[in-house]
């Protein structure tokens, strides 16, 4: 809500059910409106710390949704997943191309109360928790590439790692238990919007996903600082699971005993011992690629 308030007294204006109370300093006068809120009439406002609860996994779980922040971001997802906005957030009207949609205006310290980035830019995006991605069983559709993260707790690493996913046409990104929440504002902000381009399950049984997964067809690769096969044969393989795991610890023996190839990006190890997860990634996921294969394919 939109509070104006000074020299007044706020027990006062709380008690007027008529309007939502806000404040601010104009020349020393009270300037009262309505909550500027388009949804339907009745509809209670929450309570700013329920935004702020979204930064939990509890709260997310609760609500059945989680926060995506940031004009870029907001627009990423209200291009392509509008239906999944449930309300926007602005400390302004929002841009043009988001009218229509449920929103709430909040004070800028409301917001920065609500947010978990640093600096916010005063716009973000309540937006549905997609169903079954917490569910051990994978979707009706898996697609043709599907990228597996173990271990890998930063969720920095994780938001960009499912970016990139996004980015060269994968289908899916399974995470074990271990890994960092991909609905966290952190895993979420290193999205940059593509969090919803894919489908997600975090669960503690991959091992068994990946053994269905093979009785599908799919072929799999996992990254091994001790791997003798290159990258380069993943772009020859129709059903690619890529396995990307922990950078200290690597792929656990369970999932390396269920890999068709163990992999390894060639490095001057006397100038870096290894990549950074996320920049593995990448370029294998690129080398799996529509792109790629069909550059391959011309020469």
């Amino acid at each position: 809500m939109i509070m104006y308030l000074e020299f007044i007294n706020r027990k006062a204006i709380l008690s007027n059910k008529k309007y939502r109370s806000t404040w601010s300093a104009r020349m020393g006068k009270i300037f009262l409106r309505q909550d500027k809120r388009r949804a339907g009439k009745g509809v209670p406002l929450k309570p700013v710390a329920w935004y702020k609860a979204l930064a939990t996994r509890k709260g997310r779980d609760t609500a059945g949704a989680f926060l995506v922040e940031g004009e870029r971001a907001v627009q990423q997802i209200r291009n392509l997943h509008s239906k999944d906005i449930l309300e926007i957030l602005s400390t302004d009207d929002p841009p043009f191309d988001l009218k229509g949609l449920p929103y709430r205006r909040l004070t800028e310290s409301q917001f920065r109360f609500a947010s978990s980035v640093r600096s916010p830019q005063g716009l973000a995006a309540v937006v549905r928790l997609p169903q079954e991605s917490y569910a051990s069983f994978l979707p009706e559709r898996v697609g043709s590439r599907i990228l597996l993260l173990e271990g890998v707790q930063d969720p920095g690493n994780v938001g960009t790692l499912i970016r990139t996913a996004a980015a060269f046409n994968f289908s899916g990104v399974l995470l074990t238990a271990e890994c960092a929440d991909p609905f966290s504002p952190k895993t979420v902000q290193s999205t940059a919007g593509a969090v919803l381009s894919v489908w997600i399950r975090k669960t503690p049984h991959c091992v068994e996903l990946v053994k269905d997964l093979k009785k599908r067809g799919f072929v799999v690769f996992a990254t091994d600082l001790q791997g003798l096969q290159n990258p380069a044969e993943i772009g020859c393989t129709k059903r690619v699971l890529l396995a990307l795991g922990n950078e200290a610890a690597g792929i656990s023996r369970a999932l390396l005993d269920l890999a068709d190839y163990r992999i390894r990006i060639p490095v001057h190890s006397e100038k870096a011992e290894s990549l950074n997860v996320a920049v593995c990634g990448a370029i294998c996921m690129y080398l799996c690629s529509e792109n790629h294969t069909a550059l391959v394919k011309d020469r």
